[in-house]
């Protein structure tokens, strides 16, 4: 396969105003679901604000879109939308003004469209996490937010939804139909705020602004879930055993989680904990205890996952994935290696260094027949590379990801705050 004849998604396509014909479309499509969540939406701070201005969003699930239609009615927004969003219908997505985005690169032509829809006039919608939630909780911020703020000088305005994931958690997107659920709509900062602001304090305020906890949402409001089913695919998230520390070895079956090690079993709670017959524990918290077992390999350079087998997709543009070929993954404290040999005997290759990502993109049984995958981007493709036939969690190497960022950073002599990269 001649990887340079592929043709390549257009990444300089200018921003388009939602068509006039498509702008009471968004805002049709989202009010059911809004509806049915009875979906409680606090504006703060948010008096005579029209746009231009600059929407910044948490992301647990699809809903999230939803109900930013309808939070900023009868305004529509130019959303960023990473390139999987697009296929099979991007003539339709342009149309409503979203913008696509390659995950994790940096990409000065994005800040071009972002400075764009500004001077249009226009509401930039930004998921600055880059990906659903893995747990509920707050994922690391790039400490590039502080800057753009700075640089589009327009109102700056949060939405943190709540409840999202306990409705259609990232490891199991059966819908819970969770009500009611909750959203905060805050203008963080004016123009003149921004002003006289440093980029610090903004992303200070914006780290600030970005925690939430939607196990502890839920148990605050006593909201139960009852779907029989509700424990299964746990075990992407809590890959390593609380009770032996074995590896890839967890498994789950109705409302249970259980070590296939050890045999240790915990029951999922109507309320979303995990209780054996000594304890309680929350899922954000095992996940915690498990980054910092991640940690601890990566400080003693120590991290490694070994030569896995992967087939990798290539998504070049966004008509379809092809099939790239068979290959080799490694993550290890230089970063990610992808190497392998496509049908036609020609050789393909993706190094990703450790300085070049501060966390990545990572999907579960995408699409619901290719199983687990890492998502690694450059500016011009995007690579889905399926590990197989052997012990691996993505989730792992997602951790690590950040982990080894961050360990750099501090070599370095430049760390940055909690909670941003």
């Amino acid at each position: 396969m001649n990887q340079q004849t592929l043709e390549r998604f257009d990444m300089k396509a200018p921003p388009m105003h939602t068509a006039w014909y498509l702008r009471p479309l968004t805002h049709v499509l989202s009010a059911p679901d809004v509806l049915f969540h009875r979906t409680k939406i606090k504006k703060t701070r948010m008096e005579g604000l029209k746009p231009p201005y600059l929407l910044l969003c948490n992301h647990n699930a699809f809903f999230d879109f939803k109900v930013a239609m309808m939070a900023i009615y009868p305004h529509c927004a130019n959303p960023i939308v990473a390139i999987d969003g697009f296929i099979g219908r991007e003539w339709l997505l342009r149309k409503v003004g979203c913008i696509c985005k390659r995950k994790f690169t940096s990409d000065m032509m994005l800040v071009k469209q972002i400075i764009k829809v500004i001077e249009n006039g226009d509401i930039c919608m930004i998921y600055p996490e880059a990906r659903y939630s893995l747990c509920g909780t707050t994922a690391v911020l790039p400490a590039s937010l502080g800057s753009l703020c700075k640089l589009l000088k327009v109102p700056v305005v949060t939405l943190i939804c709540h409840g999202h994931h306990i409705d259609s958690p990232f490891w199991n997107l059966h819908k819970r139909g969770i009500k009611p659920t909750e959203a905060e709509m805050t203008v963080l900062f004016t123009p003149e705020e921004l002003a006289a602001a440093s980029k610090e304090a903004i992303n200070e305020r914006l780290v600030s602004a970005f925690q939430y906890d939607d196990y502890a949402w839920q148990k605050e409001r006593g909201i139960r879930v009852t779907y029989p089913k509700r424990a299964e695919g746990l075990e992407k998230v809590l890959y390593q055993c609380r009770h032996c520390g074995a590896e890839y070895r967890m498994a789950s079956r109705g409302t249970e989680l259980f070590c296939r090690a050890c045999g240790k079993t915990w029951q999922y709670t109507e309320l979303g904990e995990l209780q054996d017959e000594k304890e309680t524990l929350r899922i954000p918290d095992w996940y915690e205890w498990e980054r910092a077992n991640v940690k601890k390999e990566v400080e003693a350079g120590l991290y490694d996952s070994g030569e896995l087998p992967v087939t990798v997709r290539s998504l070049p543009n966004a008509k379809r994935f092809i099939l790239l070929g068979e290959g080799k993954l490694r993550h290890s404290m230089d970063g990610f290696s992808v190497r392998g040999v496509d049908a036609d005997g020609d050789p393909f290759e993706m190094l990703k260094p450790v300085p070049s990502l501060y966390s990545c993109h990572i999907e579960y049984e995408y699409l619901g027949k290719f199983g687990d995958c890492v998502d690694l981007n450059t500016l011009e493709d995007t690579w889905y590379i399926y590990p197989h036939d052997c012990d691996f969690a993505v989730t792992k190497m997602a951790l690590a990801t950040e982990e080894l960022y961050q360990k750099w950073r501090r070599d370095s002599g430049k760390p940055n705050p909690p909670g941003l990269a």
